[in-house]
């Protein structure tokens, strides 16, 4: 079987009530993500996500990626705290959708079964800590804990295989979140902080195959700074040895 060109990069697409070009309701993903995709020499391919009442059918999931060379998890609304026993709601959770959550749960678990390299962006990097049994921190309170809307330092562990992709002990990280990892969940390492101790990136070592989660969005700065395409660039480089 002949391989594409470049390798094949699944990315759950968000739901959108809106968009400036059509006339109905959408399934996007950000321009700057798929863009930071095709610069790592991917072929980013957005995919709709099913999970009718909120549950995916796992062996349905495993086979719609089992076409593709990596997964990569977008950044989009919270996740319902219902997802790690969290009750009640906070004032400030917005855009939760049942079928975007058990979709994105689901291929959280499949992807990281099967092996494929994993980036998981803010969102993302929250559904795999909740998919793998940890929890969040429903709202990061108070001026020291804003994350939203927000461009700051993050210090990376030394070792670590983020410390390696970006050649830096230090990145500026471009942030948009009010939500934080609260319980790790099983097998993830905390491998990057912000100064206030954040947790901002993850890793899960002794896994088959590669994965990265950050809880910032690198798609924003990916084009100006090197240590934030690297992300992509070792991501698509991962991808592309499953060839």
């Amino acid at each position: 079987m002949n391989r594409p060109a470049r390798p094949l990069i699944a990315i759950p697409a968000r739901f959108s009530a809106s968009t400036s070009a059509l006339r109905y309701g959408a399934e996007v993903n950000a321009r700057a993500l798929i863009e930071a995709v095709w610069r790592a020499g991917g072929e980013p391919v957005t995919i709709h996500p099913h999970a009718p009442g909120g549950r995916a059918d796992p062996a349905l999931v495993a086979a719609r990626l089992a076409r593709f060379d990596g997964v990569l998890l977008p950044g989009g609304g919270d996740l319902a705290p219902s997802r790690y026993g969290s009750d009640p709601v906070h004032g400030s959770t917005y855009d939760v959708d049942a079928e975007q959550d058990g979709f994105d749960l689901s291929v959280a678990l499949q992807a990281l079964h099967a092996g494929l390299p994993l980036l998981a962006v803010c969102r993302g990097a929250q559904v795999v800590n909740v998919a793998l049994g940890g929890t969040l921190r429903e709202h990061l309170a108070g001026w020291r804990r804003e994350h939203r809307n927000l461009v700051h330092q993050v210090e990376i562990q030394p070792g670590s295989s983020l410390y390696a992709i970006t050649g830096a002990p230090v990145v500026t990280a471009s942030c948009y979140h009010h939500q934080g990892v609260d319980r790790v969940g099983a097998g993830l390492t905390v491998t990057a902080k912000a100064a206030d101790g954040t947790r901002e990136a993850f890793e899960l070592p002794g896994r088959q195959g590669w994965f990265t989660g950050v809880q910032w969005h690198p798609e924003d700065t990916a084009r100006q700074d090197p240590a934030q395409q690297a992300l992509f660039d070792a991501h698509v480089r991962a991808a592309g040895q499953r060839w």
